[in-house]
């Protein structure tokens, strides 16, 4: 009896282990990998820096690393057992914090490169990238204006000129300091308007708009002599437009990272082998998967890409099997945020787009962005426990921290 009673406490604790894990196992395990990935990646990149500059700590940077990751998965936790619908309610402050945000960022940001990314909070003295924070409740902002979007033409068009409005903020805000976030945050968002059903002309109209608008300010940049970041914009694209004749060097973290990619074979050199993680400019970061292939080769890279790949379809499941508009396109955003920052971190790796400097999701390190990636997962993992009814409205109910399930006024009827 008493081993019966020993096994059956043991199987409890383990129900009791598993049950912090709410929302889509597959998920779960994908993101698991990737952060998995990233540590040991990481490391591998950091070390020899660490000893450097940390006057032999080669762990210093991994420690780091290893706070931000167990933050990360404390905010998954987390997320996944709060209720999304609290989001519906909050979309509207979230998304002007973060407008206010960039807009302080612009002018009392922290500065690298010319570019000012950076946001410290006064008092406590901790620094964040806003457009992360952007990103995100953009989003959820524009899930729920499009959650709002009836069949009548009068609607359509309100809807578009509020995300059209909340889009040009966002995207205005984060251009001066970082075109590739722009061009991906605007990308994710006409995405997510063409799955809410506003009219393909219309959505032109605004591209188009944005276009001649970026064409004014670079004419203006010029006229005026106000370069900041246009000079690298250029730099990079007519240096990635030219042959590879006329480059002579000047490409030279694309010719690095081309090199490691081509060293990495069918198994890689092995990990904590890497040679170009010493000629590669920030190889824990901005170009850490040429690391991963370089150490792990082929197949190592095949694992990383399929992670992304498996985590984008786990979501395409979720859409089909939630029955409300809000979560669906909560989903979509979030999803399409995630996937497209790795697929751009990939063909830059590859030398098939200009270089951007976009973290690769999960995987790179850099405490903002594992962080408020980490919220989307956790966000999406709580919206899949309603998708296909995985669990009853009666078992989400009996948590303290969820809020009555109802529907949404918009949704009744």
């Amino acid at each position: 009896m008493e081993d019966f009673a020993v096994t059956t406490d043991t199987a409890a604790n383990q129900n009791k282990w598993l049950r912090m894990f709410k929302g889509d196992p597959v998920i779960w395990f994908m993101v698991g990998i990737l952060m998995l990935v990233g540590i040991v990646e990481v490391y591998s990149a950091t070390s020899m820096l660490a000893w450097k500059e940390q006057h032999g700590n080669t762990t210093y940077y991994l420690v780091k690393h290893l706070g931000f990751v167990f933050m990360g998965f404390l905010v998954m936790v987390g997320l996944c057992r709060v209720s999304y619908k609290l989001l519906f309610k909050a979309s509207n402050v979230g998304l002007y914090i973060s407008v206010v945000l960039l807009f302080l960022t612009i002018f009392t940001g922290s500065s690298t490169n010319d570019a000012r990314r950076w946001f410290t909070i006064p008092l406590i003295d901790i620094s964040f990238q806003t457009s992360d924070l952007a990103k995100l409740t953009l989003m959820i902002y524009l899930a729920k204006v499009l959650s709002t979007c009836q069949n009548t033409l009068e609607s359509k068009k309100l809807v578009f000129r509020k995300c059209m409005i909340a889009i040009l903020a966002v995207c205005v805000l984060i251009l001066p300091s970082n075109l590739s976030t722009a061009l991906l945050i605007g990308g994710t968002s006409v995405m997510l308007m063409l799955v809410g059903q506003i009219p393909v002309k219309w959505i032109g109209i605004m591209v188009g708009g944005l276009l001649l608008a970026g064409v004014l300010f670079i004419g203006g940049c010029k006229l005026v002599g106000f370069h900041t970041r246009l000079d690298t914009w250029v730099t990079r694209i007519t240096t990635y437009s030219s042959s590879d004749a006329d480059k002579s060097g000047a490409d030279y973290q694309s010719e690095q990272s081309k090199i490691a990619l081509s060293r990495g074979g069918i198994l890689g050199q092995g990990v904590g082998k890497s040679l170009q993680r010493n000629a590669i400019p920030h190889p824990y970061s901005d170009f850490i998967f040429a690391i991963v292939v370089e150490e792990t080769g082929l197949m190592g890279g095949i694992v990383v890409v399929a992670c992304y790949i498996i985590f984008f379809f786990r979501c395409v499941r979720i859409v089909k099997t939630t029955e409300r508009t809000f979560p669906v396109f909560i989903v979509v955003g979030l999803c399409l945020n995630i996937v497209l920052q790795a697929v751009s971190h990939f063909l830059v790796v590859a030398g098939i787009v200009p270089v951007t400097g976009q973290p690769l999701p999960f995987v790179s390190m850099g405490g903002t962005s594992l962080l408020f990636n980490s919220v989307s997962i956790g966000i999406i993992l709580n919206i899949s426990r309603y998708a296909g009814k995985k669990e009853t409205v009666t078992e989400i109910e009996e948590e303290p921290v969820q809020e009555e399930i109802q529907d949404f006024p918009f949704m009744a009827g």
